[in-house]
């Protein structure tokens, strides 16, 4: 039997409905076997982030050492980094251990609107991360800071999506959650080649806490398993329109996603 591991490097969420805690979920329910290495503390529920603690670099760096020594991954992702050293830091191990299955996952604002990277920070992501993804997963907030360009159209994406590729990622996936104005939710993915639209049906609700977080660890798990980008974009897709349209309905304000949901419906349940 072969193991499929995937790592996430991301901050936890005590909600359990972002951050580590649901890319490790994700990866249980996808067949991967989940490992992490914890980047920051949240103090967090539905109703919004109420602190955050970044763990120290030397503890960072050791974690990622505890890793790369002993338990190679075979995708890798990483979520929430706060800040320009932990940037540095994760990008030195990823080279040092050569871990090529990165998914970027530009964790920058909570759902709540709490800041979860420090502006500084966003030249050291764009210079020493990026250009070692082989998938990156912004929202279009995230990209239009990011490509530094307005995002209204969906030709905006696609020349958003050439500057991601103009940076070093291989491959990027522009999700189109935020995009209020679209009956559908319509995500952009690109190799630098071709572009190809994945649509949706959006789905009213308030409960989409750690949908980004869900998202690319899905991908990261597919791709740990062996998929390519294609079939593990589409199954991250199927997977979080599952665990949204299925809804868990606690908390008081955005809850978290249903990671039961993808594999119920996979079994018929």
């Amino acid at each position: 039997m072969t193991i499929y591991k995937a790592l996430t490097i991301a901050g936890s969420d005590c909600g359990g409905g972002a951050g580590i805690q649901a890319d490790l979920k994700t990866f249980q329910e996808l067949g991967a076997y989940g490992m992490s290495v914890i980047t920051a503390v949240t103090a967090q529920n539905t109703l919004g982030v109420q602190g955050v603690y970044p763990i120290e670099s030397a503890a960072i760096s050791r974690q990622l050492d505890s890793i790369g020594e002993d338990l190679e991954p075979d995708a890798v992702k990483t979520g929430m980094l706060f800040d320009a050293e932990i940037i540095r830091i994760v990008a030195a191990k990823v080279e040092q251990y050569r871990w090529r299955s990165l998914v970027i996952d530009p964790v920058m604002v909570a759902k709540g609107g709490s800041p979860l990277l420090r502006q500084e920070a966003l030249q050291t992501l764009i210079k020493f991360l990026i250009p070692l993804a082989l998938v990156t997963t912004p929202n279009i907030p995230e990209a239009e800071i990011l490509a530094r360009m307005p995002i209204r159209t969906l030709s905006d994406r696609e020349e958003a999506a050439k500057r991601f590729i103009q940076m070093g990622s291989k491959y990027v996936v522009i999700k189109g959650g935020h995009d209020r104005h679209a009956d559908e939710i319509v995500d952009l993915v690109y190799d630098g080649a071709s572009f190809v639209y994945m649509e949706s049906k959006r789905v009213e609700t308030r409960h989409t806490h750690g949908t980004g977080c869900t998202y690319s660890a899905a991908v990261t798990a597919q791709l740990a398993r062996g998929k390519s980008v294609a079939e593990a974009v589409q199954t991250a897709k199927s997977f979080i329109q599952a665990a949204i349209e299925d809804q868990l309905g606690i908390g008081g304000g955005h809850g978290p996603t249903n990671h039961f949901a993808y594999q119920r419906r996979v079994r018929g349940e």
